[in-house]
């Protein structure tokens, strides 16, 4: 009886810096990292996009898009997500249609909608905010943990996340021309795209390339909505938001229209994961994740992440620990095989045709070491 067929897995990449590791060393790994993935039989390597972050490197992901796309040979490039209201849609349409013309059938466009909040207190869009009125629960669907939502941040919006919003040039409603800017972009390839007077425009060297389209988003809001009614795959946050995971997969599937690309939807799962040769080992170096995790949520920005040594100078006090709890309680951490089948279950209860795998440790050797143990587990 033939065996079914694998679960295509990619990369997630934040380009995290360590604790005593420069900017540059960090990048350097990234470069390293997708060379050995694309050796591993990863399909797709995408780049996160954060900004005003000690502990993350990844804030030019068109640019490192590049940097990986001549670094490796085969494996797609892309990014996860590209956060459209930090930049016009013909920068973006420029910068992927430049890589898209080098290195042809490889790039991958992910848009995401990430904004400023309207107001002190309120939760960034595609981030759940519990209710006042009631507590939710944890809930387990399938042998998958879909923990109750977090707030994001308090009631007051944190100064870095302000000063982040006022460099990039955002304002509150910049995301409501989401819709707008995503048909614009595509509109840049497909020659389509005209002016409000109805002028054409040739976006050189943008038109004629084909980069792969996928909206990302962490709700049953507009991005999924949206992914749905241009038949574009779906990108779906565990690793972020897994509260509302299989909310949003299901409004995108709720909305989904065939399109001349996409016939029936198409979904990838990012998730949280580390791999060492046993459960033990994992844990160990696993240490100061949520520390690391709640800097981003908190607003304040990542630390550089500690070692496992180190990781104890940075706990959390129980009202912080609890702004993160969510994220490693849904952490996939332990021996090849035990997150091989953590993994399973994520992709029975989500029905996702793919997933993505992003993975943070200290030692980059470690990261790297995490995913070559799962892609053999996995069997790419």
């Amino acid at each position: 009886m033939p065996k079914p067929p694998v679960i295509p897995l990619s990369v997630l990449d934040l380009s995290p810096v360590s604790a005593n590791q420069s900017s540059g060393d960090a990048l350097r790994s990234t470069l390293a990292l997708a060379v050995a993935s694309e050796a591993a039989g990863y399909s797709r390597y995408w780049l996160a996009e954060h900004h005003l972050n000690d502990g993350v490197a990844g804030s030019a992901p068109h640019v490192l898009a590049g940097l990986v796309a001549s670094a490796t040979k085969t494996i797609r490039v892309g990014t996860a997500a590209t956060l459209l209201g930090n930049y016009r849609p013909l920068q973006i349409a420029e910068s992927i249609g430049t890589l898209a013309a080098v290195f042809p059938d490889r790039l991958d466009l992910g848009f995401g909608r990430s904004g400023p909040p309207k107001s002190p207190g309120e939760p960034a869009p595609g981030q759940p905010s519990p209710s006042v009125d009631q507590e939710p629960e944890e809930r387990v669907v399938e042998g998958l943990v879909v923990p109750a939502p977090r707030p994001i941040f308090g009631a007051v919006l944190p100064r870095k996340f302000r000063l982040q919003s006022e460099l990039l040039g955002r304002f509150p409603g910049d995301t409501d021309n989401f819709e707008n800017d995503v048909q614009d972009i595509i509109g840049f390839f497909t020659g389509d795209y005209r002016t409000r007077h109805g002028e054409e425009v040739t976006a050189t060297p943008a038109l004629g390339q084909s980069p792969q389209f996928w909206v990302h988003g962490s709700t049953a809001g507009p991005s999924a909505r949206l992914a749905g009614k241009l038949g574009l795959p779906f990108g779906a946050n565990y690793h972020v938001a897994p509260a509302t995971v299989l909310d949003s997969i299901a409004e995108y599937r709720a909305h989904f229209k065939p399109s001349e690309s996409l016939q029936e939807p198409h979904v990838i799962v990012s998730a949280d994961v580390l791999v060492a040769p046993d459960e033990y080992s994992a844990r160990r170096i696993g240490r100061g994740y949520a520390q690391w995790v709640h800097g981003i949520r908190s607003g304040q920005g990542a630390i550089p992440y500690p070692a496992p040594e180190d990781a104890a100078d940075f706990a959390l006090d129980p009202e912080a620990a609890d702004l993160v709890k969510d994220r490693p309680d849904t952490r996939f951490v332990g021996d090849p095989h035990q997150v091989s089948d953590g993994l399973r279950t994520l992709q029975r209860a989500t029905g996702a045709q793919e997933l993505l795998i992003t993975t943070i440790a200290h030692d980059p050797a470690d990261r790297e070491n995490s995913y070559q143990l799962l892609a053999e587990a996995w069997g790419l």
